[in-house]
């Protein structure tokens, strides 16, 4: 039940890019040059993003307007 659990807090990159509403291309470009989200590499080799990461991501870009 705990990875269930766990899991629930990850977003697949596709879920990323949807919400953040950009390409999957502009995510790798921006994952290759160190601007993405912090990411997790699954065993199977396919990338998973925290919820928290990406909030706390976000948050450090927040314009201070």
């Amino acid at each position: 039940m705990a990875t269930v659990t766990r899991l629930r807090g990850m977003l697949t990159v596709p879920e990323v890019c949807a919400e953040l509403q950009i390409s999957r291309s502009t995510f790798y470009d921006w994952r290759q040059k160190g601007r993405a989200p912090r990411c997790i590499t699954l065993p199977n080799g396919s990338l998973r993003v925290r919820r928290t990461d990406l909030e706390s991501w976000l948050n450090a870009r927040e314009d201070a307007a």
